[in-house]
């Protein structure tokens, strides 16, 4: 009977399961099987693979509490995925379950769902996607619960979801005018009222209406249940409130965060702390109590992870309260521990170089500058204005160096030979010293290595061996006898130390060198007569390396004088430093300088006494400039400020953009002659460079590739530090290699070949009328696409030149088919349109000749 009925059970089961499982019937059991099967099994799973890729994001996302937090907690990453790729595999997971809920589970009859877990199907499918980035496909979950399941009980947090995704499309006026109606058309509680009211503030950050986003997250943070939540929505408001310039309602934001202590995230509690002291005033405040405050954030064992951003804070303070020193340390501290954070690391090195820019440290501040550009983002703002920083501080760090040399040598010149001397005697007798010091290191290092094996040769005895008492019945020649009771050893040992350490006193600190007797001082003496012997301890040998002779020191003058120029200018134009330009002005005004230095310097003096200021001077200044200089441009401008220097036609900009325009006309031996002229006009003017580059070029059109060379070789010697001279550095590592060569090439190696006419440029012949006749008779040429040119050759020697043939021997052919003779219409033979001499030449050997102004080298080869 037991049988039978569990026969009759078992039967009636499976009927059961049968029906219910249909998605066609509407019964009540049907609609709840799937229902309970939906929720409790699908949506279940796909819940804790969303909440587990949700915990994944939140542990890969670095809150940047530089910035103005987001309101919600999310990476938007910018890289591009085709429509079948997910971002994340739990993402991925949760969208799978969904979608199953939906197509094994939903219960559509007669238009109708039945399931009312589908709704939350379609939710789920929905954030999924939302997490995952893909927006679009989001949104499209999210309209199809409002379209299908308008009385859903989720309704409301899919309206805030919709306006979500449409806020990450950049719709975020739309969204604030759908979550505005919503607030106004539902009665939202707690979470759902949260949720929309700080989607609705981010929306008003989007579109820069950051006073409408403050009342928002007000009501968000009221309402929502969620800790973390809850404190950033009051930093976010405490950051608005300091962009206000409200700095008591930001503490009171930041007071509430500090409040909650160990029920938000720490890095939100220690923030919220020093958001906060960031608005301490310290010039009302009461600085023995602020110490205080960060000396316990400081000395807070808790608070270890974030030393780096409290040493920051701390290193401010000091900076702010002049206590450079101090700063100094705590922001060399701060590095030690912000790595993980890359703009205090930037922030910190910044800083720094700045620092010691203001000490006029330049090299240690370019330093600093180069470790800033390796924490930065390449290719952003921040970065190009330190990269341009940086490379100002090149021309810094060049003419300080050369400054200070010059300044030093100067100074020695000037001193009696007998503080000549005492210079150089103290710095020997430093050389000296420093010279027995790396001895003695050397030595005692040597001596370590010497006694390493012994001593680790007898630690090994001693643990390996077992110590025998007196009358132990192992004899002494036993192997493993204790090293002391071995007399033969002990006679070693003792040998072997008179050797080593010589003959020692039983006391303490025995090792110390200086109680070595007997041969340990005659050995010293020996090492410090090795040590300091040379020319290099001799003070005589640095005393002649003076220059005595006049020219040699005229020529460090100069170049002092002209560093001390460059340095103002600097200090001037690209950093804006007035008093330090100032102080190299006027200091180089005093040192005689050439007569090409004074007026720019004073024209300069004038421009920035009048940023600085000093009326005064700027006056006196300006009467001796229009006094002395009164045929100047300088005393033009003064007279007539009105007019811009850029505009003047006396200008460099000016006289450069025409001269520039001769050079593309050939008229090179004008472009010389006239650029050296405004060389020496402008001297001092940073426009000079170009005028000698230009130079350069017209020589090497000119006189070929050596004068090239050269005059590219000054620029980039003179003018090391300007772009120009950077670019001749290019030219000089790049470029001349290739163009240096001037072996001739094959003909069957070339493309493109050449006719060339010869003129002498002293004769009478009219270049320009056979270039008409020329133009004439190469039109009637269809088959080649043919084009003719007048190319200088040199001072004496124009060529004529038709470019485009095919072959050597076509260029023979054409230049012969233009001297044949031609018949008129009788049929009688007519003169000949064009006779004179030519030579073809391929397109890469003209190059050569042109370059090297080596033609007859290459008609000897004909």
């Amino acid at each position: 009977m037991k049988t039978h009925y569990k026969t009759v059970l078992l039967l009636f089961s499976v009927l059961f399961i049968t029906q219910s499982c249909s998605r066609k019937k509407d019964k009540f059991i049907n609609r709840n099987f799937h229902a309970l099967g939906t929720k409790y099994n699908i949506l279940f799973n796909g819940n804790i693979a969303l909440e587990k890729g949700k915990d994944g994001i939140n542990n890969e996302f670095t809150e940047n509490f530089w910035e103005l937090l987001p309101v919600e907690r999310m990476v938007i990453n910018n890289q591009v995925f085709l429509p079948s790729e997910n971002k994340n595999a739990d993402f991925d997971r949760a969208e799978e379950k969904a979608i199953k809920a939906i197509q094994k589970h939903g219960m559509n009859i007669d238009g109708k769902e039945k399931n009312y877990q589908i709704d939350e199907a379609y939710l789920l499918l929905g954030k999924a996607r939302y997490f995952d980035q893909r927006f679009v496909p989001a949104l499209a979950a999210f309209n199809n619960i409002m379209n299908k399941y308008p009385t859903s009980d989720k309704i409301n947090q899919v309206k805030i979801w919709r306006e979500k995704s449409s806020m990450r499309l950049d719709n975020n006026e739309g969204a604030i005018k759908k979550i505005k109606r919503l607030l106004k058309e539902e009665d939202l509680k707690d979470q759902d009222l949260a949720d929309a009211t700080a989607t609705l503030a981010q929306a008003y950050i989007n579109v820069k209406s950051n006073d409408s986003a403050l009342t928002q997250l007000a009501i968000a943070a009221a309402h929502t249940k969620v800790k973390r939540e809850k404190a950033r929505y009051h930093y976010i408001k405490g950051q608005l409130y300091n962009e206000f310039g409200k700095k008591d309602s930001a503490n009171l934001e930041f007071n509430e965060i500090i409040d909650m202590h160990r029920q938000v995230p720490r890095s939100f509690y220690i923030n919220a702390h020093i958001a906060k002291s960031n608005n301490f005033d310290v010039t009302d405040g009461n600085l023995e109590e602020f110490t205080e405050y960060l000396t316990k954030l400081e000395e807070n064992r808790e608070n270890r992870p974030f030393l780096d951003k409290i040493y920051y804070r701390i290193a401010e303070f000091h900076k702010a309260t002049m206590s450079d020193s101090l700063s100094e340390v705590y922001y060399n501290k701060s590095l030690t521990k912000s790595k993980p954070d890359k703009y205090l690391t930037a922030l910190n090195y910044e800083t720094l170089g700045d620092m010691y820019f203001d000490r006029n440290s330049y090299k240690t501040a370019g330093a600093y500058y180069d470790s800033t550009l390796t924490a930065m983002v390449p290719r952003t703002k921040p970065y190009r204005v330190i990269k341009k920083k940086r490379e100002n501080l090149d021309d810094v760090i060049y003419y300080e160096g050369i400054a200070q040399v010059n300044d030093s040598i100067l100074n020695l010149i000037s001193l009696p030979k007998e503080e000549q001397l005492a210079v150089f005697t103290t710095l020997t007798e430093g050389l000296k010293k420093q010279a027995l010091a790396d001895e003695e290191q050397k030595q005692s290092a040597s001596k370590n290595k010497e006694s390493n094996p012994i001593s680790v040769s007898n630690n090994r005895n001693m643990i390996s061996t077992k110590k025998l008492r007196p009358g132990s019945t192992r004899t002494a020649n036993q192997p493993g006898l204790f090293y002391f009771y071995n007399p033969s050893t002990v006679a070693y040992g003792k040998n072997e130390f008179l050797k080593l350490w010589g003959d020692r006193a039983l006391q303490d600190n025995w090792r110390s060198s200086s109680k070595r007797a007997g041969l340990t001082d005659t050995t010293k003496e020996t090492a410090v007569v090795n040590v300091t012997e040379g020319e290099k301890f001799n003070p005589e040998t640095y005393f002649a390396t003076l220059p005595t002779k006049d020219t040699e020191i005229d020529s460090i003058k100069k170049e002092r004088n002209f560093a001390y120029y460059q340095l103002g200018v600097i200090y001037k134009e690209k950093f804006k430093e007035y008093q330090l330009a100032k102080f190299k002005l006027e200091t180089l005004l005093t040192n005689n300088p050439e007569d090409r230095l004074i007026l720019p310097s004073k024209y300069n003096l004038y421009r920035i006494y009048v940023e600085l200021g000093l009326s005064q001077k700027a006056d006196v200044t300006k009467a001796d400039i229009i006094k002395n200089y009164p045929d100047s441009r300088y005393a033009e401008i003064l007279l007539n400020p009105q007019s811009a220097l850029s505009k003047d036609e006396n200008s460099p900009e000016v006289i450069y953009t025409n001269l520039y325009r001769k050079y593309t006309n050939q008229e090179y031996a004008e472009v010389i002659a006239t650029a050296e002229a405004q060389i020496k006009k402008f001297e001092g003017d940073a426009i000079v460079p170009k005028f000698e580059i230009l130079k350069a070029s017209a020589k090497g059109r000119l006189y070929g590739f050596e004068a090239y060379k050269e005059g590219v070789n000054y620029v980039a010697l003179t003018y090391a530090n300007s772009e120009e001279g950077k670019k001749a550095q290019q030219i000089i590592q790049n470029a001349i290699p290739a163009l240096a060569k001037k072996e001739f090439v094959a003909d069957d190696q070339a493309k493109y070949f050449n006719v060339i006419y010869q003129f002498e440029n002293k004769s009478d012949e009219d270049v320009n009328a056979f270039v008409e006749i020329l133009n004439k008779e190469v039109k009637k040429i269809k088959y080649f696409e043919l084009t003719t040119s007048v190319d200088l050759y040199d001072e004496n020697t124009t060529f004529v030149v038709v470019h485009g043939l095919k072959s050597i021997g076509g260029a023979s052919g054409f230049a012969e088919l233009l001297k044949s003779n031609d018949l008129d219409k009788k049929g009688k033979p007519v003169k000949p349109k064009i006779t004179k001499p030519y030579f073809a030449i391929s397109s890469p050997n003209y190059t050569i000749i042109q370059r090297h102004k080596n033609l007859n080298a290459y008609l000897k080869l004909q």
